[in-house]
């Protein structure tokens, strides 16, 4: 049994946006500019092509250059991971081939999406992909809401305990006790499972979660990432104040197109990181008045 180093597997990851220009080629000086505003305010890792990153609009070779440029900025500060969110095993194993030769600390799959395969055909998805890169640590994204279906907690359990290099999972179903029993039922094995809702960071970590990937550490980087720093250093009641903070603004989103809110957001708060990819377009009305009310009422806007 091969055992990875998974230590840097932990804290506030932040699934980075993919700022655009006005024909939606990656803006590779602001991708930049992004990792190193993340990074100043205190994320723990970046997570590039995540869902909140549009990963399902970009190429594999626009995806592989922007995460070059990500971890040329980052210059090993904080672990830098990869999304590979393909549908067919092929491809996906081919990306994290390829994924599998930059510097990144581990590849992030997700669960196919639009069609439902069976529990067998899972097992054998993830590990086949985990097998063509043996030296990469995997982490497997259980997302129930964008997938359509859920993986059950046997499959995720087998697949930890059968496959040396899935170190990890990204659970996104915002379902604390989903997490906290495949805490339980991997305890025996290096296993870092990381809360995957911005809303559950505080109780993700007090039921023995690694940390957390969150998009909105993007925009409020400092706040959710003390959100794990508090907790850590056992101040409880900042940790919790810092996720009641967080919270209402991180549910007003929920109305919007996805993934669009969290770059409307950014772009209110100035960051200038470009539109939503089409055919997803920007927040108006009734729910971006929301949005900037939760804004203003954390401080966020005047």
């Amino acid at each position: 049994m091969t055992e990875f180093d998974t230590s840097r597997i932990k804290g506030i990851i932040v699934p980075i946006l993919t700022p655009v220009d006005k024909d939606e080629n990656i803006d590779i000086p602001k991708l930049k500019w992004m990792t190193r505003h993340v990074i100043d305010g205190g994320v723990h890792g970046i997570l590039a092509f995540g869902s909140n990153s549009e990963f399902y609009m970009f190429s594999d070779d626009e995806m592989l250059a922007a995460t070059q440029a990500i971890l040329d900025e980052a210059k090993g500060q904080v672990p830098v991971f990869f999304g590979i969110g393909h549908i067919r095993t092929k491809q996906a194993v081919a990306l994290a081939k390829r994924a599998a030769k930059l510097d990144v600390e581990a590849i992030s799959v997700l669960q196919p999406m639009f069609i439902q395969p069976t529990e067998a055909s899972l097992y054998r998805h993830f590990k086949t992909i985990a097998e063509a890169v043996p030296n990469t640590k995997m982490l497997l994204y259980s997302n129930p809401g964008r997938a359509g279906y859920t993986m059950s907690d046997d499959l995720i359990v087998k697949l930890a305990h059968d496959v040396d290099n899935i170190i990890g999972i990204k659970e996104s179903s915002g379902n604390v006790t989903k997490l906290e029993e495949l805490i339980r039922r991997t305890q025996d094995i290096n296993f870092k499972a990381m809360a995957g809702k911005d809303t559950i960071v505080f109780p993700g970590l007090a039921v023995g979660a690694a940390g957390a990937v969150c998009s909105t550490a993007n925009m409020y980087t400092e706040l959710v990432a003390g959100i794990y720093d508090k907790f850590v250093a056992g101040d409880l009641k900042g940790a919790l104040a810092n996720q009641f903070k967080l919270n209402p603004i991180r549910q007003s989103q929920d109305a919007a197109s996805f993934p669009a809110a969290t770059k409307d957001m950014a772009n209110l708060m100035g960051m200038d990181v470009g539109p939503s990819v089409l055919p997803t377009e920007a927040t108006t009305g009734p729910v971006l008045e929301k949005m900037k009310q939760a804004m203003k009422d954390g401080g966020y806007l005047k």
